[in-house]
């Protein structure tokens, strides 16, 4: 481990101690830190920062992010080396763009459903699929919230869902109807049957926890073959269900 690598592990777990989860600004820091060493580089320098952040595509808002992200490293290190530069928070533009988003009606989301269960041939796995694509409809919960439901985060007798873990870390009920209670009970049953290792509630073949890539890609298939938002110029995504 080099000491720029070293410096960065440090920084990341002080940040995380403090409750910031710092995933994809870790990703573009551990780039950050793998061109400085290859360089050769001792310290942040201000056309190092350049060089990284305009690498980004500028169609995007990268750029700007990976700024954000050099920032607070660059105030840790210059801390600690006395040379670091930080670079100033203007340095590239944001250029945040507001997609469209596409509104599934009720017959989107049953055809995506039946195109789900076509597209995975382990009867179990159709019942996986079509059970979190109808959660994410009626309740409007997050993808990743639905994917770390836990076995027990489901009160059964209330009809409420328990999130966990949230996109800004803080908790909070989801009240569901009767018909989708019974309709995670059912799924609830067939999980319970495979004995999965793993306490979460929705659960791959192998009684491992479904990873977001696997229903991502099948949702994408599955969206494709029922020729949802052809023609309208936009691409539906798995979280335009929460609209």
């Amino acid at each position: 481990m080099t000491r720029l690598e070293a410096a960065l592990a440090d920084y990341l777990r002080l940040r995380r101690a403090l409750g910031h989860k710092l995933v994809g600004e870790g990703r573009e820091l551990s780039r950050f830190v793998t061109y400085l060493d290859f360089t050769g580089a001792e310290a942040i320098t201000m056309p190092a920062v350049l060089e990284f952040v305009t690498d980004a595509d500028p169609a995007t808002t990268m750029a700007a992010r990976r700024v954000t992200a050099v920032r607070g490293f660059a105030r840790y290190l210059a801390a600690i080396d006395g040379v670091s530069v930080i670079p100033p928070a203007g340095l590239v533009a944001s250029r945040a763009r507001h997609r469209t988003p596409h509104i599934f009606s009720d017959a989107d989301v049953a055809a995506v459903i039946v195109h789900a269960r076509a597209a995975v041939p382990a009867p179990f796995r159709q019942e996986t699929v079509a059970t979190i694509i109808g959660l994410l409809a009626v309740t409007g919960m997050r993808v990743g919230e639905a994917l770390r439901l836990g076995r027990g985060d489901v009160d059964w007798g209330q009809a409420v869902i328990l999130i966990r873990g949230t996109k800004f870390g803080k908790g909070r009920d989801v009240p569901v109807s009767e018909s989708t209670i019974s309709a995670l009970a059912a799924y609830a049953c067939q999980r319970d049957q495979r004995r999965p290792a793993t306490t979460r509630l929705f659960v791959s073949l192998a009684g491992t926890p479904v990873a977001y890539s696997h229903f991502g890609g099948t949702f994408r298939q599955a969206v494709s073959a029922a020729g949802i938002g052809a023609g309208t110029g936009i691409r539906p995504r798995i979280h335009d269900l929460r609209h």
